[in-house]
């Protein structure tokens, strides 16, 4: 069967959606929500990813996830039968649900290793580099993304499920993610409870450090609960977004490659391999000297110094 990637119809509905965020922000004394310059560079990086997409979609959802599902789902007398022994997935209602439940499962980890991985982090960074928090930031993505996403997704067609299902399902979860990028959504009471907010993808893209890698979920905040990374958004918190270290540029350029060349003066000033590796792969802040911190490492120190001096501050290396 053939399905069209929702996203195809959701790009003329993100650039209405971000007119009329930014048409009301102007109009309703929240000029700080939009900054001009840093607008155009989420635009840029956005037309930059809807134009690379469908390249990318041809190599990997065509070419790779066509791959992965005939060689694991091969055809025996005419009917699928994957490697496990059963009949590979149909397109019937539950399944489309389960496979929905499946992308959340592989986005979650997709996102959390986004953060806790530094090369990963590099390419993602871009995503969280504005200081902004609007609609116009959630097409704000890194170009690099496109060519590892797909990977944490080949165990979807390799265990039954249909390439073009998963492709849909990635769909619908983007479009689920650029609505959360607004600060005009209050908590929802119950729903909270069980789907990733918009109060929550605040936590997400705030760098105060009680704040930092919280909240990776898609849909449902049910695995950030379960992997102990759900976070709370608290009302007497001065959230604030970004990240420390910025790019300091609204140059698309800069703000797409600021953090990989970070990494290689990093990789330079350390003549160990262990210590070029863990600048590499290891997770952001990490430093062989101790002169940069992890997140992890970074949240400790502030709980054991805010029980003696509450007024201290700990914010999220680069």
């Amino acid at each position: 069967m053939d399905f069209t990637n929702p996203l195809v119809y959701g790009v003329p509905v993100f650039i209405a959606f971000i007119l009329v965020e930014l048409t009301y922000s102007k109009t309703h004394g929240d000029d700080h929500l939009y900054n001009w310059k840093d607008l155009a560079a989420s635009g840029f990086m956005g037309i930059g990813s809807a134009l690379l997409g469908p390249l990318f979609k041809v190599i990997f959802a065509i070419v790779l996830f066509e791959s992965v599902y005939e060689l694991c789902n091969p055809l025996v007398n005419g009917v699928r039968q994957n490697l496990l022994g059963y009949e590979s997935f149909g397109y019937a209602w539950y399944v489309w649900l389960l496979c929905q439940l499946a992308d959340d499962f592989t986005y979650y980890w997709f996102h959390r290793a986004n953060h806790e991985i530094r090369i990963l982090w590099a390419a993602h960074i871009v995503h969280h580099s504005s200081d902004n928090y609007n609609l116009g930031t959630a097409v704000r993505n890194g170009w690099f993304t496109i060519l590892y996403k797909p990977l944490f997704y080949m165990w979807l067609p390799a265990i039954g499920f249909p390439p073009e299902m998963v492709v849909v399902c990635l769909g619908i979860e983007a479009l689920w993610q650029f609505q959360l990028h607004s600060v005009y959504v209050p908590k929802m009471g119950f729903i909270e409870k069980i789907f990733n907010t918009h109060t929550m993808h605040q936590v997400h893209h705030a760098q105060n450090v009680e704040y930092l890698d919280k909240n990776h979920g898609g849909f449902l905040n049910i695995f950030d609960k379960m992997f102990g990374t759900w976070k709370e958004l608290d009302d007497d918190v001065d959230v604030k977004y970004g990240v420390i270290h910025s790019p300091e540029s609204y140059n698309p350029v800069v703000i797409l490659t600021h953090e990989f060349k970070d990494i290689w003066k990093d990789v330079k000033k350390s003549k160990k391999l262990s210590h070029k590796l863990m600048y590499i792969f290891g997770p952001p802040g990490w430093s062989h000297d101790g002169s940069t911190l992890t997140v992890k490492q970074q949240q400790k120190l502030s709980r054991e110094h805010k029980e003696n001096h509450p007024e201290l501050s700990y914010q999220r290396p680069n």
